[in-house]
């Protein structure tokens, strides 16, 4: 290596100690690293770039294999530059090209970020045009590549437009699919699609206008503008996502469905597909779902522990319907797999019927809705009482039939499990009695509703205390709740005194949480346990208010409680629980 390249210590490695590195440390097992050598052998290329590529190691774990293998550092986010360093001596263009980002110079030593460390030509070449030695650190390609956007943004030249654009590029498909398999325009979807997975977001919503094409990432429920391509590129990115999709190009007049199946930066994910028709073209939405980072547990959901433990005794009853409610995206699905995973064993046969099957649960037999050729929920539910299992899970309770069916399931000695789209446990009484089940078939069945919402986690690393005015303090009576809380849980923030000041937090934002102030979501809920007063209340046809009246009487913590309680234990905010759940109300 160049006598100007600093390496902290280590010469190039070669690729097998990387591999073996790898296996050493878990992130890849010896058959994938048969298999990619196998592939390197037959079509050339470096066993690590080939793991790479096959997605059998995501790019953030090699990236810190690189590191540990070298003894070089991993550049943390914040560390890039808010300038371009010598931007006078290396180009722009030269700097994508080999994927490097100069950090600072010091002491005639310049740091140089890299994509890959193994390669010794780019670190000689920017000793070669800048005269400084260099010393290598190792980039996560994502925080990387946004670097080197941000700090060297692309010349209109390097932007791929169509040529003669002002053709009726719509009216020939043909042609579409020419665009849609140019290099830049699949290297620009790529990032795109890319750089979701690696920041966790959940969506992706490319949204077309007159003068741009708009693209935005759901970050824990909210959506963060990311991209603005230009307009003309609009028909040959929508085209290459439908391609992925494989979906009709041709056809722009209806909504249309579909799925991709991608290694993307070493993950196998998949994405759900959705187009519909829009005043400037089509707006497309992909549903990012990504197995490798989805755990079901209760510890993920930050459900509280007496919920998690009374859901356990529910879901533990032979017979009977439990019930998940709450608008959509508050984490309903991801409840009920929750439950069915700890279910899921070798005595019990689970079926679930959903629409659609967003993830794939081993042990557990799935069933995809399709109405276009009469496979509604209640058909198959119908169908699959015939296979004798002693768990369904409903994805929804959408209509009298099925309503009707799942009662019929649970008197017959199934446990049922479903979603209602309602903003009250409460609210899912009423629901059902509205639907046509009857009160005598009500009481008989159900166990329990646990309606949730999702409120989004404070970031830990940049939350900030401090004393809410006393007008907030009264109006959602905090003293009282730290208080009760308290005897609990000690990890509320505030002594139980009423003159301790009560003790909140901000949300401020770093580079760790996208600069938002919060870092993930967890669920607010409240579980309602019908009893005699309840079911008294259900036959006398009383509204959902005397019913929660009730529930409260009787143990039940209401929701919006519930969210207090957390931002006292400084897990959000009062803002965002307000948001959450008044919203929904």
């Amino acid at each position: 290596m160049d006598s100007n390249v600093v390496t902290y210590g280590a010469d190039a490695a070669p690729v097998e100690a990387l591999a073996g590195l790898l296996v050493e440390r878990g992130r890849c097992d010896p058959r994938a690293i048969e298999r990619a050598r196998r592939a390197a052998e037959q079509g050339g290329g470096r066993l690590d770039r080939i793991l790479l590529q096959l997605g059998l190691v995501s790019e953030r774990e090699m990236a810190q294999s690189y590191a540990e293998l070298l003894g070089i550092p991993l550049v943390p986010p914040e560390r890039y530059p808010e300038e371009p360093v010598l931007a006078d001596r290396l180009g722009a263009r030269f700097l994508r090209d080999v994927h490097a980002v100069p950090l600072a110079v010091r002491d005639g030593v310049l740091s140089l970020a890299l994509h890959d460390p193994l390669d010794g030509f780019t670190p000689a070449s920017v000793a070669a045009a800048t005269g400084l030695r260099v010393a290598c650190l190792v980039g996560v390609p994502i925080e990387l590549e946004a670097a080197l956007d941000r700090l060297y943004p692309r010349a209109e030249d390097d932007t791929v437009v169509p040529e003669d654009h002002d053709a009726p590029l719509e009216d020939d498909a043909e042609r579409l699919k020419d665009l849609a398999s140019e290099a830049p325009v699949i290297r620009l979807v790529n990032q795109i699609v890319s750089r979701a997975v690696e920041t966790q977001a959940s969506d992706i919503h490319i949204e077309p206008f007159e003068d741009r094409l708009r693209v935005r990432y759901r970050y824990d429920g909210v959506l963060h503008e990311v991209d603005n391509p230009p307009a003309q590129l609009i028909p040959a990115i929508i085209s290459r996502i439908k391609i992925m999709a494989r979906l009709d190009i041709a056809e722009r007049r209806l909504p249309q469905d579909g799925r991709i199946k991608l290694a993307v930066r070493g993950h196998e994910i998949d994405f759900r597909v959705s187009t519909i028709p829009s005043l400037y073209g089509e707006t497309v939405v992909l549903r990012v779902l990504d197995r490798s980072s989805v755990r079901f547990d209760y510890a993920t959901l930050g459900l509280p522990a007496d919920i998690v433990a009374r859901m356990r005794t529910l879901l533990a009853q032979p017979n009977g319907i439990v019930l998940v409610t709450g608008p959509t995206g508050s984490g309903k699905t991801t409840t009920l797999y929750t439950g069915l995973s700890d279910l899921n064993g070798v005595t019990r046969k689970v079926v679930t019927i959903e629409d659609p099957i967003e993830y794939q649960l081993a042990g557990i037999n799935q069933v995809q809705v399709k109405p276009q050729i009469g496979l509604t929920f209640a058909t198959l539910l119908r169908s699959i009482l015939r296979q004798d299992p002693d768990v369904i899970m409903v994805g929804e309770i959408r209509d009298i039939e099925t309503a009707q069916i799942a009662v019929q399931a649970a008197l017959t000695g199934h446990l049922v499990l479903s979603t209602l789209h309602t903003n009250s446990a409460s609210a899912a009484i009423i629901r059902l009695r509205d639907m046509g089940v009857e009160d005598y078939l009500l009481t008989a069945v159900l166990r329990g509703v646990l309606a949730q919402r999702l409120v989004r986690r404070l970031c830990d690393a940049c939350k900030t205390p401090y004393t809410p005015p006393r007008e907030l303090v009264e109006r959602f009576d905090l003293h009282t709740l730290a208080q009760n809380a308290l005897t609990q849980d000690r990890v509320i923030q505030g002594a139980p005194d009423q003159d301790a000041p009560v003790t909140l937090f901000h949300a401020v934002g770093c580079a760790r949480c996208r600069h938002t102030g919060y870092s993930g979501r967890q669920a607010i809920a409240e579980l309602l346990e019908p009893d005699e007063a309840i079911e008294q209340l259900i036959f006398a046809r009383s509204d959902h208010l005397a019913i929660e009246r009730a529930a409260v009487e009787a143990g039940m913590v209401p929701m919006f409680t519930a969210g207090l309680v957390a931002a006292l234990r400084g897990e959000t905010t009062i803002e965002e629980v307000t948001r959450s759940v008044r919203a929904g109300a």
